[in-house]
């Protein structure tokens, strides 16, 4: 059997008496062909079986035409997270109207810097990751723009972030005025293992309010009435954190978790332990994400706008793709919000 002969740019051109260039120009830059010639070239193209190679595009262009969220987990956990939905929706409504796919870039081989080196898009969006100099140098030498969220804001580059601390303040505050004063926090993992001077970007901000509530009720994370674990930010991680602490119906009487999954864990692991929540044990989270208005019971949390976060980044990183270079840091505000899942005990 003969090789099929591969149809070319050129065919195109010939087929449809029009210049290289303009066939370039109707797959690539259209705005720049009166619409009669761009219909005619792609009619051509289909007639004769023209596909444009995405590689060659990429290296006439310049351009993968894709976007890259770097996000701190592998694939396999950062999917079942339903923030990550909320915020790759708000990312998806920027790229849909200006022409990127997205690519969701998990570390490679456990290096966030390894990844960034070898994955091909324009731009970089950070999730919840601290960068280095290592890192981000890899990113000036590659010239790739890059927006920066949930990260400590660093000089010179753009980033979203939201009132961590006041939002974590609000929500322990609440526990500790409903009488809750032996608490379980379960922290985000962070390979710290509890060293809070160590703490960077998100986590740093959530146990400092945290701390500067328990400190007005003259209490502190001391391992016996307030206890802190870190793990995974997974529903698995939740589990294993409820499993961790919980001793019987006396302590904790509330467990204050970073992150909704995490709380949606303990509720889990409650339920197969046949802990009632919140008659035995109190929940709280922190995202508000969609889920946690219909978990059962609805868990008091705080709200964060998980998908302008993503849109207002995106906007950021395509203006920095098309050219403006002004540095913009935006932070939005928290919210409290208290549903069932939070039980007053100052009445017991």
């Amino acid at each position: 059997m003969k090789n099929k002969i591969r149809v070319t740019i050129k065919d195109v051109a010939e087929k449809a008496s029009v210049s290289v260039t303009s066939v370039s120009f109707a797959f690539n830059n259209p705005g720049r062909l009166p619409e009669g010639t761009v219909q005619k070239i792609l009619e051509t193209a289909e007639e004769i079986g023209y596909i444009p190679n995405p590689i060659a595009r990429s290296m006439l262009t310049g351009r993968t035409g894709a976007i890259g969220i770097l996000v701190p987990q592998p694939i396999s956990e950062i999917i079942r997270n339903p923030f990550i939905s909320e915020f790759i929706e708000g990312v998806a409504e920027v790229c849909l109207r200006e022409g990127f796919s997205i690519m969701l870039v998990p570390p490679l081989e456990g290096s966030v810097k390894r990844a960034v080196a070898k994955t091909a898009v324009d731009g970089f969006i950070t999730l919840g990751l601290e960068l280095y100099k290592a890192t981000i140098l890899i990113l000036q030498q590659r010239k790739i723009p890059f927006v920066m969220v949930d990260t400590d804001p660093v000089d010179g580059f753009s980033s979203v972030n939201i009132t961590d601390k006041k939002g974590a303040y609000s929500i322990m505050r609440y526990i500790l005025s409903q009488g809750h004063r032996k608490i379980g926090i379960l922290g985000i993992r962070s390979g710290k293992n509890g060293k809070f001077e160590e703490y960077t970007g998100t986590l740093r901000c959530r146990i400092e309010g945290y701390l500067k509530a328990l400190h007005e009720y003259q209490l502190s994370i001391d391992g016996s009435s307030v206890k802190y674990v870190e793990c995974s930010c997974t529903m698995n991680g939740g589990e294993e954190g409820f499993n961790a602490l919980y001793i019987n119906d006396s302590f904790p009487t509330c467990f204050v978790t970073m992150s909704d999954i995490i709380a949606f864990g303990v509720i889990h692991a409650a339920k197969k332990k046949g802990v009632e929540i919140p008659r035995k044990v109190s929940v709280a989270g922190f995202d508000d994400v969609p889920y946690a208005a219909i978990s059962c019971p609805a868990l008091t949390t705080v709200f964060q706008p998980l998908r302008e976060k993503g849109r207002t980044a995106a906007n950021l990183l395509a203006d920095h793709l098309f050219g403006k270079t002004n540095v913009i840091r935006k932070n939005f505000p928290t919210k409290l919000v208290i549903r069932d899942s939070v039980k007053d005990i100052n009445t017991n």
